[in-house]
C-alpha cells in the first residue's frame, strides 16, 4: 500500500493551494489538520468565521469549504497522488466537513491545467466585453459541474433579466437590513480590523447604470471610468444547482463551483459570483422555478465573460489555516 507521509513543507504547500478558493465575503471559513501519520487532511469549518445574519443555515459556508476541498484535491493530484475524499465523515463532529486522504500514485497529469488556473482565478467585478463564449467552452463548463454532482444551466435572455431583477431585489434588501449591513461592513475590512476582508480598493467600480447587480460594499463609484468601459449589454449568466439541498449537496456544489471557475480560468474567462438572491429563501426559490414537478436547488449564480482579470483578495497564510500541533508529530 502507498503510504508515504507528507513533510511539513509539502503539507503547507498543499494548503496554500487550497486556500486560494473563493468564499463569501472572503471569510475563509476553513481549517486543515494533517493526520498524525501525515497521509490525510481533515477539513473543518471555522464557525466563528461564518456569517450569522447573511448565511444563518451555513449553506454558503459549506460551499466555500467545498471550493477549498476541490483545490486541495487538485493540489494532491498535482503532486502525483490520488485524492480520496469523504464528505461529512463523522456524524458526531459537525464541524468536520471532509477528509482528503492521499492515495496511491495518480496516472497522468490531468490536474496540471486546473492547478495552474487556481493561482490565477480571481473574481472580477469589472465590466466584461460583449464577446460570446464559444459553445464548446460552455459545454466543458457544464461537464465540469456534472463531474462533481451538480448541474450548470444557462438562462435565455428573458430568464437572464429575471435573475438580474431578483439579484437587484436581494441587494436592496441587504442594504436595508441593519444586521446584514453591519455584518457585511465588518468583513469588508476584516473581522479583527486587519486586512483579510474585502478592501474597497480591490472591488472595482460599481455598475452605476444598474445593469449588473454587483454587491455594493460601499466602494466609491467611478462614473468617468465606467463611461469609458461600460458593462456588457447582455451578461452571460449560469446557475449552479443540485438535485437535493442537504449539507453534503452544499459541499458538492462548492466543489463543482470551483471546478467550473478553474475550468473557465483555464479558458481565459473571468467570473463574478452573484450570491445575493440566494441569501433570501423566497428569492432563492424563484431562481430556478420547478418544471414537471421537479425542482432543482440553486446554489450559485455565476457571471462569465472575457475582460479584466480582477484583483486577488488577501488570504491567511497557510500556516494559520493549518493546525500546527499535528505537524509537530509529522516532522
Amino acid at each position: 500500500m502507498w503510504s508515504a507521509a507528507l513533510s511539513v513543507p509539502a503539507a503547507q504547500s498543499l494548503v496554500s493551494a487550497a486556500v486560494t478558493a473563493p468564499s463569501l465575503h472572503n471569510t475563509q471559513p476553513w481549517r486543515f489538520r494533517l493526520s498524525p501519520d501525515g497521509t490525510a487532511f481533515d477539513v473543518r469549518a471555522e464557525a466563528h468565521r461564518g456569517l450569522r445574519h447573511i448565511d444563518p443555515t451555513g449553506r454558503a459556508l459549506h460551499l466555500s469549504v467545498g471550493c477549498a476541498v476541490l483545490n486541495l484535491r487538485v493540489a494532491v493530484a498535482r503532486v502525483g497522488r490520488v485524492p480520496v475524499t469523504r464528505l461529512l465523515p463523522s456524524p458526531g463532529e459537525p464541524d468536520l466537513l471532509a477528509t482528503v486522504r492521499l492515495g496511491g500514485p495518480v496516472r497522468g497529469m490531468v490536474a496540471a491545467r486546473l492547478y495552474e488556473a487556481l493561482w490565477h482565478r480571481h473574481s472580477s467585478r469589472l465590466p466584461f466585453f460583449d464577446v460570446p463564449i464559444p459553445t464548446a467552452v460552455l459545454t466543458e463548463l457544464a461537464e465540469a459541474a456534472h463531474s462533481e454532482g451538480a448541474m450548470l444551466s444557462r438562462p435565455g435572455p428573458r430568464d437572464t433579466d429575471r435573475l438580474l431583477r431578483l439579484t437587484w431585489d436581494a441587494e436592496r434588501r441587504n442594504t436595508a437590513d441593519a444586521d446584514r449591513a453591519v455584518e457585511s461592513r465588518r468583513w469588508v475590512h476584516g473581522p479583527d480590523g486587519g486586512s483579510l476582508g474585502l478592501p474597497p480598493g480591490v472591488l472595482g467600480p460599481q455598475d452605476f447604470r444598474e445593469r449588473i447587480p454587483l454587491r455594493d460594499f460601499g466602494a466609491h463609484r467611478h462614473p468617468a471610468d465606467l463611461a469609458a468601459r461600460p458593462f456588457e449589454k447582455c451578461p452571460s449568466l449560469a446557475v449552479l444547482s443540485t438535485a437535493h439541498d442537504r449539507r453534503a449537496d452544499w459541499l458538492r456544489a462548492g466543489q463543482a463551483l470551483e471546478r467550473v471557475l478553474l475550468t473557465a480560468t483555464a479558458h481565459g474567462l473571468r467570473a463574478s459570483l452573484l450570491h445575493q438572491a440566494l441569501e433570501w429563501p423566497d428569492l432563492r426559490e424563484q431562481l430556478l422555478p420547478g418544471t414537471d414537478g421537479h425542482r432543482a436547488h440553486a446554489q450559485m449564480v455565476i457571471r462569465l465573460g472575457y475582460g479584466p482579470q480582477g484583483a486577488a483578495t488577501p488570504r491567511r497564510p497557510a500556516g494559520r489555516a493549518l493546525d500546527s500541533g499535528v505537524l509537530a508529530v509529522a516532522r
